[in-house]
Parts: structure tokens; C-alpha cells; sequence
């Protein structure tokens, strides 16, 4: 299958730059180009992408805010955005998490990995090693009060699940979670596959935001009781 992905960035170059390298792939096809947030929203409604590959700052609608209306819209369901920033320590990154991005790749990428990172997030795996994941929103997430509904929400899973969940957001893979646990990686992964559907969250890294945001794992140097 073609990976049809979607590019949204005010700059131009930026836009051929990345364009040229995902040509390279006989495997991916660049469906539209947006210079605006608004462009985004419009171009991925009527072309629907596997994959939008979104800066943060344009005009016409920040990146954040496209994003958002993206994966709600009618293109959402099998949607993937993938944020484009110039560092990755960008406090806009955690908000781009937060409203459903899967991932962020900076815009230094090298070709090879870009297009590893387009076809990766396109399956549906996680883009970011779960080290890196647990990093970025780690750093945001104490600023986060923890939000009482969401610790309710982890009331759906077995205690074999949420003890997954806890390990996932604490950033351990698969393997390791199996290790930990006992059990085999392909038990891990279904117990990590189970509650993401039980939770209603897209991917692993809303799974590992909500774990953050219902207290079920506390930021370094930032101490309180689980969730009820």
C-alpha cells in the first residue's frame, strides 16, 4: 500500500525539502502541501493522508490547534500526525501531544529516518522510542494537576493491564514490560493493545499522557498517593 502523507508548513523550502526526500520512497506519495493551519485542516479533510506532517508554528491557524481539528474531523479516524519542531524540548510539543499527535520529529530528521518514521507511524507503532516518549512529557507533565476523571477511567482495566499501562509510561518497551512482568512480549503487547481500546485513546503516547494526567505515575520529584 502507498503511505499518503500530507505536508504543512509555512516555509516553502521546508515543504520541497521534505517532499523531495519522501520521493525517494516508492512507497510514499506526498498528497497536498499547507502553508496555514486552516490549509491543513481543509487539505487533509479532502485528501485524507495517512500521515500529516505538521509544524508547529504557522499562520492562519497554529499547528496545535490543526491538529486538533485533523484527528476530530472526518479524516480523523485513520489519521496519524507527526509534529515537526526545531528542538525537541519545545513546551509546544507536549501540547501537540496532548491533542493527539503520535509523535514529533525535528526538522533536522535525516532522509533515512523520515521515511522509516512516515511508514512506522502509518502501521501504527510508536514513533518514539518509549524512553524519549516518557522524557518529553515528563518534563510538561508537573505542571499538569492531575484530573480526577481520568483515574477513573483506569477503574476499566485489570490490574495486570494498569500495571502495563505504569510500566509503558515509565518507559519501558515491550520486552522489557514482559521481562518485569513475566509473561512473554506478546502478552505485554496485549495487554498494552487492551487498554488502549478500554481507555478510548489512539496510540501509546496518549497512553502514556493519561497515565501522567490521572497521577498513576508521578513526574520525578514530584511525590502523592495513586489514584483511587
Amino acid at each position: 500500500m502507498t503511505i499518503k502523507v500530507l505536508l504543512a508548513d509555512d516555509q516553502a523550502l521546508v515543504r520541497a525539502g521534505f517532499r523531495s526526500l519522501l520521493a525517494r520512497s516508492r512507497d510514499i506519495t506526498v498528497v497536498g502541501e499547507a502553508a496555514t493551519g486552516e490549509e491543513a485542516v481543509a487539505l487533509a479533510a479532502s485528501t485524507r493522508p495517512d500521515v500529516v506532517l505538521m509544524d508547529i508554528r504557522m499562520p492562519g491557524g497554529d499547528g496545535i490547534t490543526a491538529t486538533r481539528r485533523i484527528l476530530t474531523g472526518p479524516a480523523g479516524s485513520a489519521c496519524r500526525v507527526v509534529i515537526l519542531t526545531t528542538f525537541d524540548t519545545d513546551e509546544h510539543v507536549f501540547a501537540a501531544l496532548r491533542a493527539g499527535a503520535s509523535g514529533f520529529l525535528t526538522k533536522e530528521v535525516e532522509p533515512a529516518e523520515l521515511r522509516r518514521a512516515v511508514a512506522a507511524v502509518a502501521a501504527g507503532d510508536a514513533l518514539l522510542s518509549p524512553g524519549v516518549t516518557r522524557r518529553v512529557i515528563e518534563q510538561f507533565a508537573h505542571r499538569q494537576d492531575p484530573a480526577p476523571g481520568d483515574g477513573q477511567r483506569l477503574a476499566a482495566l485489570t490490574a495486570r493491564e494498569l500495571e502495563a499501562v505504569r510500566l509503558v509510561a515509565l518507559g519501558l518497551s515491550n520486552v522489557q514490560i514482559a521481562e518485569r512482568l513475566v509473561i512473554s512480549p506478546l502478552t505485554a503487547k496485549t495487554h498494552i493493545t487492551r487498554a488502549i481500546a478500554k481507555l478510548g485513546v489512539r496510540d501509546r503516547v496518549q497512553l502514556v499522557i493519561l497515565a501522567y494526567e490521572s497521577g498513576l505515575v508521578r513526574p520525578a520529584g514530584r511525590a502523592g498517593p495513586p489514584p483511587a
